[in-house]
């Protein structure tokens, strides 16, 4: 039990032996710094229950809780706030039995159940954008998230790779692309698709003004302009299974998908499985028929086949058109019950999707709930927020989005020239000064997006993010650096437990590295990479406290220098390994 669970255990017998009443928890948190103590009794939400005043409940409280338990010393009040302090050794012990362990934090499964997360899920229409960007390192860290929580996973997408938006690429590459390929350009596979579909707008836009300047409406004129008729038709006949449309759509798929894996493996995410929208979207229909069946679904006069969700709270939802074809939602429905009939131990899903999404992923997951699914109360939609420009909004089809791969680029050569600066670097090789400057600008990169809880809009600014003074990737990357430099002055950390006295900021840091397993079950509840990102920052401002306030190599006694070294030693370890968690690498030298 650790010191919180046992505070808690005390409080609650410490109300029922003081005042006879029962109840269930009460609200505990981290004492505030300006405060004396280092976890908080919050006393008025229990007035509710005893008629007292908060001063005399949080004293008769402090007293009995003291008196029950050697681990706490003392109490303060202040203005109802029940402050209690924890003796030095009580963290001096907890730090001894996990300062060699690198692995603090993270637990290893118990069960053989998995939790299916989906993430980047692009269409294979266009490269990878910020907003891609933004998705699969949401994704991916909450996958890590999860495993070091203690939760088997399986990483998925599903990749849209079927429908108009894919024909109009096709169609324009026709007419416009000369045969090129991205081996006779040099051009990556998905950027060369990608500027086929830019094309086709351009062309588009360039019918529809002079169907308008022929005195066509311009609703008639966006319906029926020639190049986008050449779309449809050419989508009717990859329904068809018209061979030469279907090898010409297999073909420039296979470039998108081949750029795709490049731009993965440059960002470090990966996956365990793939669903395409080829082979997905007939899925679902069979289970339309059985909610028919069993009055889950409805039949309109048109023979459309719609789901009632106005008792819910939402409206009515349709599932299959009146001609038979499926929308969306059947897919979706399909898809997912195909997951678990393709993986039997899944008991979980987490969506991660666009908060422009959240609408659908409630139907999607009431539906599934309706047709008697148990899983279905263990899914989730990770909805995140848009990721906004200095410059404004991005738009695909008028090629105006921040390329994924440009932006990596960019991220890499803008840790360059601010490494270069700083002149730190001088002793390694090329190679080496290249690995640093690729970690340091994709931690920044990272750290910034993943710092802000997913569900609010970002601002990225991509010269803010690289700064090594602040909230940002480079300053936990530096904190790391400062550690390494420190341990490599000395032949070996003792591992030998320290008994002797405890300074403040040796004792908040010990408290900070004790919370991480904490803050990795919390932003596992909750999919949030952003808790342990702020986690992270606190420890590294905690350490840097430390750092400046507490000589590590320079005092005299050794028992104490080698309990400093110890302590840093073992923040090393849950900085490197917190930032694991969102994706971020570390170097020895910046």
């Amino acid at each position: 039990m650790n010191i919180e669970s046992t505070l808690k255990s005390i409080a609650i017998t410490a109300i029922n032996d003081l005042y006879k009443i029962n109840i269930a928890t009460v609200e505990i948190q981290p004492t505030r710094s300006d405060f004396e103590g280092d976890l908080t009794i919050v006393v008025f939400p229990l007035l509710k229950s005893i008629k007292t005043s908060p001063m005399e409940l949080a004293n008769k409280l402090g007293e009995y809780i003291v008196g029950a338990e050697n681990s706490f010393t003392s109490f303060n009040v202040v203005s109802g706030f029940l402050n209690i302090v924890v003796s030095d050794e009580y963290y001096l012990n907890q730090f001894n039995s996990i300062k060699e362990k690198s692995d603090f934090g993270f637990v290893k499964p118990t069960t053989s159940d998995y939790t299916m997360v989906e993430y980047s899920s692009p269409n294979t229409n266009k490269p990878l954008h910020l907003g891609h960007i933004r998705n699969n390192l949401l994704g991916f860290s909450v996958s890590q998230i999860l495993k070091a929580s203690g939760r088997n996973v399986l990483k998925t997408q599903i990749i849209n790779d079927r429908g108009i938006h894919i024909c109009k690429s096709m169609v324009a590459w026709v007419k416009f692309g000369n045969g090129e390929t991205p081996e006779s350009t040099s051009v990556k596979g998905d950027k060369l698709v990608g500027k086929y579909y830019v094309l086709f707008d351009k062309e588009y836009k360039k019918q529809i003004s002079l169907l308008v300047e022929d005195g066509n409406s311009e609703e008639d004129a966006k319906k029926n302009a020639a190049i986008l008729v050449e779309a449809q038709k050419m989508l009717l006949k990859w329904e068809a299974g018209d061979d030469e449309v279907v090898k010409l759509w297999k073909t420039m798929n296979e470039w998108v998908y081949k750029g795709f894996a490049q731009t993965y493996k440059t960002l470090g995410v990966d996956f365990d499985n793939y669903y395409y929208e080829s082979e997905t979207y007939l899925l679902g229909k069979e289970f339309i028929k059985q909610g028919l069946s069993e009055n889950v679904f409805f039949k309109k006069e048109d023979g459309s086949v719609w789901c009632d969700l106005t008792e819910d709270g939402l409206d009515e939802k349709i599932v299959l058109r009146s001609d038979g074809t499926a929308v969306y939602m059947t897919q979706d429905i399909g898809t997912a019950i195909q997951r678990v009939k393709d993986y039997p131990t899944i008991n979980s899903m987490v969506y991660t999707v666009g908060n422009e999404q959240d609408y659908h992923f409630k139907v999607l997951f009431l539906i599934l709930k309706k047709l008697g699914f148990g899983w279905s109360n263990n899914l989730h939609h990770l909805s995140y927020g848009m990721v906004d420009l200095p410059s404004g909004k991005m738009k695909s089809r008028e090629g105006t989005v921040v390329d994924a791969d440009d932006l990596l680029e960019e991220m890499t050569t803008t840790a360059r020239d601010i490494s270069l600066e700083l002149g730190k670097l001088e002793d390694l090789n090329e190679d080496e000064k290249n690995k640093v400057y690729n970690v340091i600008g994709q931690g920044a990169l990272k750290y910034f997006i993943l710092k802000v809880d997913p569900k609010k809009r970002i601002l990225f600014d991509p010269k803010e993010s690289v700064d090594f003074q602040g909230n940002t990737g480079p300053f936990i990357q530096y904190s790391y650096v400062r550690i390494q430099a420190i341990l490599r002055k000395i032949d070996k950390v003792s591992v030998e437990d320290y008994n002797g006295k405890v300074e403040a900021v040796e004792k908040d840091l010990i408290k900070q590295l004790l919370m991480f397993p904490t803050a990795i079950q919390k932003a596992a509840n909750i999919h949030s990479p952003a808790l342990i990102a702020n986690y992270l920052y606190d420890l590294v401002k905690v350490f840097n406290s430390f750092y400046h306030s507490s000589p590590i190599l320079k005092t005299s006694f050794e028992d104490r220098k080698m309990f400093r070294l110890q302590l840093s030693k073992a923040v090393s370890f849950a900085i490197k390994n917190a930032l694991d968690l969102l994706g971020i690498g570390v170097v020895q030298k910046m």
